[in-house]
């Protein structure tokens, strides 16, 4: 047992990590699934060591922030007796293994993946010879489901499909900008080895001289994406084959794997919705910006062993999901959740609010992003009503680490109190959307977008079109003069 005071741009429990608040620790949730007894030992540890609070990443992570005083080797070693530290420190950096937080209660799903997922992690956490495989190596298993997870940003990609009456995983590899369908198709019981080979072949080329990659941000570790563009899909490919007697299955006109319409399924974590499990239903907890006070935390533990089944579920959308609630206790719990000062409606602000660190944790942030964002949605929830999620980003970077995928607002922080306004997709100017105005004082951002949403709501062709989508039928001349009330389009 150690403690390093190497500084990683991925935090871990053994490393040291320091941000503008204190330093920074992260606890791995494989698959985001986690135990009350080891919430509450979370919980424990924020307040003991942090300041009280936690917050769920946009991995199902938990992050305990601002800590002042070193925890102790006595308490990691707990940690690792209770399932929430690697058993080896110098693999705990890694990324968690992503999947979906409804994986064994989704009607939809082909396949249960919550196994495989243990089996991974199992595997990761327990070979040194990964440990220097970049902090950001990391893998998402997909079921199927409605909940999907497969178009989050991950190294490794194993998504479950269905040919005839045979369910396999296809591979898919992150090539940075892009995703590779490799059209190789897994058993369950394949998928274990065919990352541990995909992993081997990658770090016997991670000792790349430098003038042969990109360079990526902090870490100067190789990624994964790097080597694939150096050596070339088919011969990094056949590289892992060779750790095998036997031929990867192939499917070379592997049918298309429609992706997930986000604004459909995003939000599918929020609400109440049924479980495959009869009279069951989970109910998902809106947590404003990820982040739970400890005595919120000790509330929802009690919620989960009184009414469910011990467990709760984090989720990449920084929220969580209370699961296996009899239907007969929905209204129970719904109360008891209020009583937490939190909610479960997909269609308030706070929702589908996102921040990242902002100017008060992170260096690289020109704005205090996430007390920028909650007093935003302060300041709407009392003037605007929706009845639909409506997707806004704060960002105080371009690196946006706290949502990759497009949203239906971004504000990009550029200075120390001002934004770029983006709506709808990403076109070839910016991958945050079209920019809609520039640098707007953040005194003036909220009534702004007061009139952006109202303007939306009004207009829209249907209840159900995104923001997103209703921007992109619009110009950018069209949508200021609609705003700023100049006229009718």
């Amino acid at each position: 047992m150690y403690l390093s005071s190497i500084s990683l741009p991925c935090p871990g429990l053994f490393y040291s990590t320091s941000a503008r608040d204190g330093t920074l620790f992260r606890i791995r949730i494989p698959g985001g699934i986690v135990t009350t007894g080891q919430f509450r030992m979370v919980a424990d540890l924020a307040e003991k060591f942090g300041a009280g609070y936690v917050n769920i990443t946009n991995r199902a992570n938990l992050q305990i922030r601002e800590v002042r005083t070193q925890i102790t080797s006595e308490v990691l070693h707990l940690l690792q007796n209770i399932g929430l530290a690697s058993p080896i420190p110098g693999v705990d950096h890694l990324r968690n293994i992503m999947g979906s937080p409804t994986a064994g209660i989704d009607s939809e799903e082909l396949i249960d993946t919550r196994s495989l997922i243990r089996k991974l992690d199992y595997y990761i956490s327990n070979h040194t010879d990964l440990a220097p495989l970049s902090p950001k190596f990391s893998i998402a298993v997909d079921g199927g489901g409605a909940l999907k997870v497969c178009d989050r940003p991950n190294d490794i990609i194993l998504t479950a499909v269905e040919l005839g009456t045979q369910i396999y995983f296809h591979l898919k590899l992150n090539l940075g900008e892009s995703f590779t369908n490799t059209g190789i198709l897994l058993q369950i019981q394949e998928c274990v080895d065919v990352v541990g080979a995909i992993a081997k072949v990658y770090l016997q080329h991670s000792t790349l001289e430098k003038e042969n990659i990109t360079p990526y941000r902090k870490s100067r570790k190789v990624r994964l994406f790097e080597v694939l563009h150096y050596l070339g899909i088919e011969r990094f490919l056949q590289e892992v084959e060779s750790h095998f007697s036997y031929p990867l299955r192939r499917l070379p006109h592997l049918p298309t794997i429609s992706p997930p319409h986000p604004h459909l399924t995003r939000y599918l974590h929020l609400g109440v919705h049924p479980q495959r499990q009869q009279e069951l239903s989970y109910i998902g907890v809106v947590l404003p910006l990820g982040k739970l006070e400890t005595w919120q935390m000790h509330g929802l533990a009690d919620i989960a062993q009184g009414y469910g089944s011990g467990t709760l579920r984090l989720t990449p959308w920084q929220n969580l999901l209370l699961t296996d609630i009899p239907n007969q206790y929905i209204h129970e719990v719904k109360s008891k959740i209020e009583n937490l000062n939190l909610h479960w409606s997909a269609t308030k602000i706070y929702s589908a609010l996102i921040a990242c660190a902002g100017s008060t944790g992170c260096v690289s942030s020109a704005t205090d992003t996430k007390n920028h964002a909650l007093k935003l949605a302060e300041y709407l929830d009392q003037r605007v009503t929706l009845n639909q999620p409506v997707n806004i980003h704060f960002t105080g970077c371009p690196k946006s680490c706290a949502q990759h995928n497009n949203s239906d607002i971004t504000l990009l922080g550029v200075s120390e109190d001002k934004y770029q306004v983006y709506v709808g997709d990403s076109d070839h100017e910016s991958k945050f959307g079209r920019l809609l105005y520039q640098d707007v004082p953040f005194a003036q951002l909220p009534p702004l977008i007061e009139k952006i949403l109202q303007v939306y709501i009004t207009k829209r062709r249907t209840r159900h079109e995104s923001l997103g989508e209703f921007a992109n039928r619009h110009s950018i001349a069209e949508l200021q003069r609609m705003v700023e009330g100049d006229g009718e389009v």
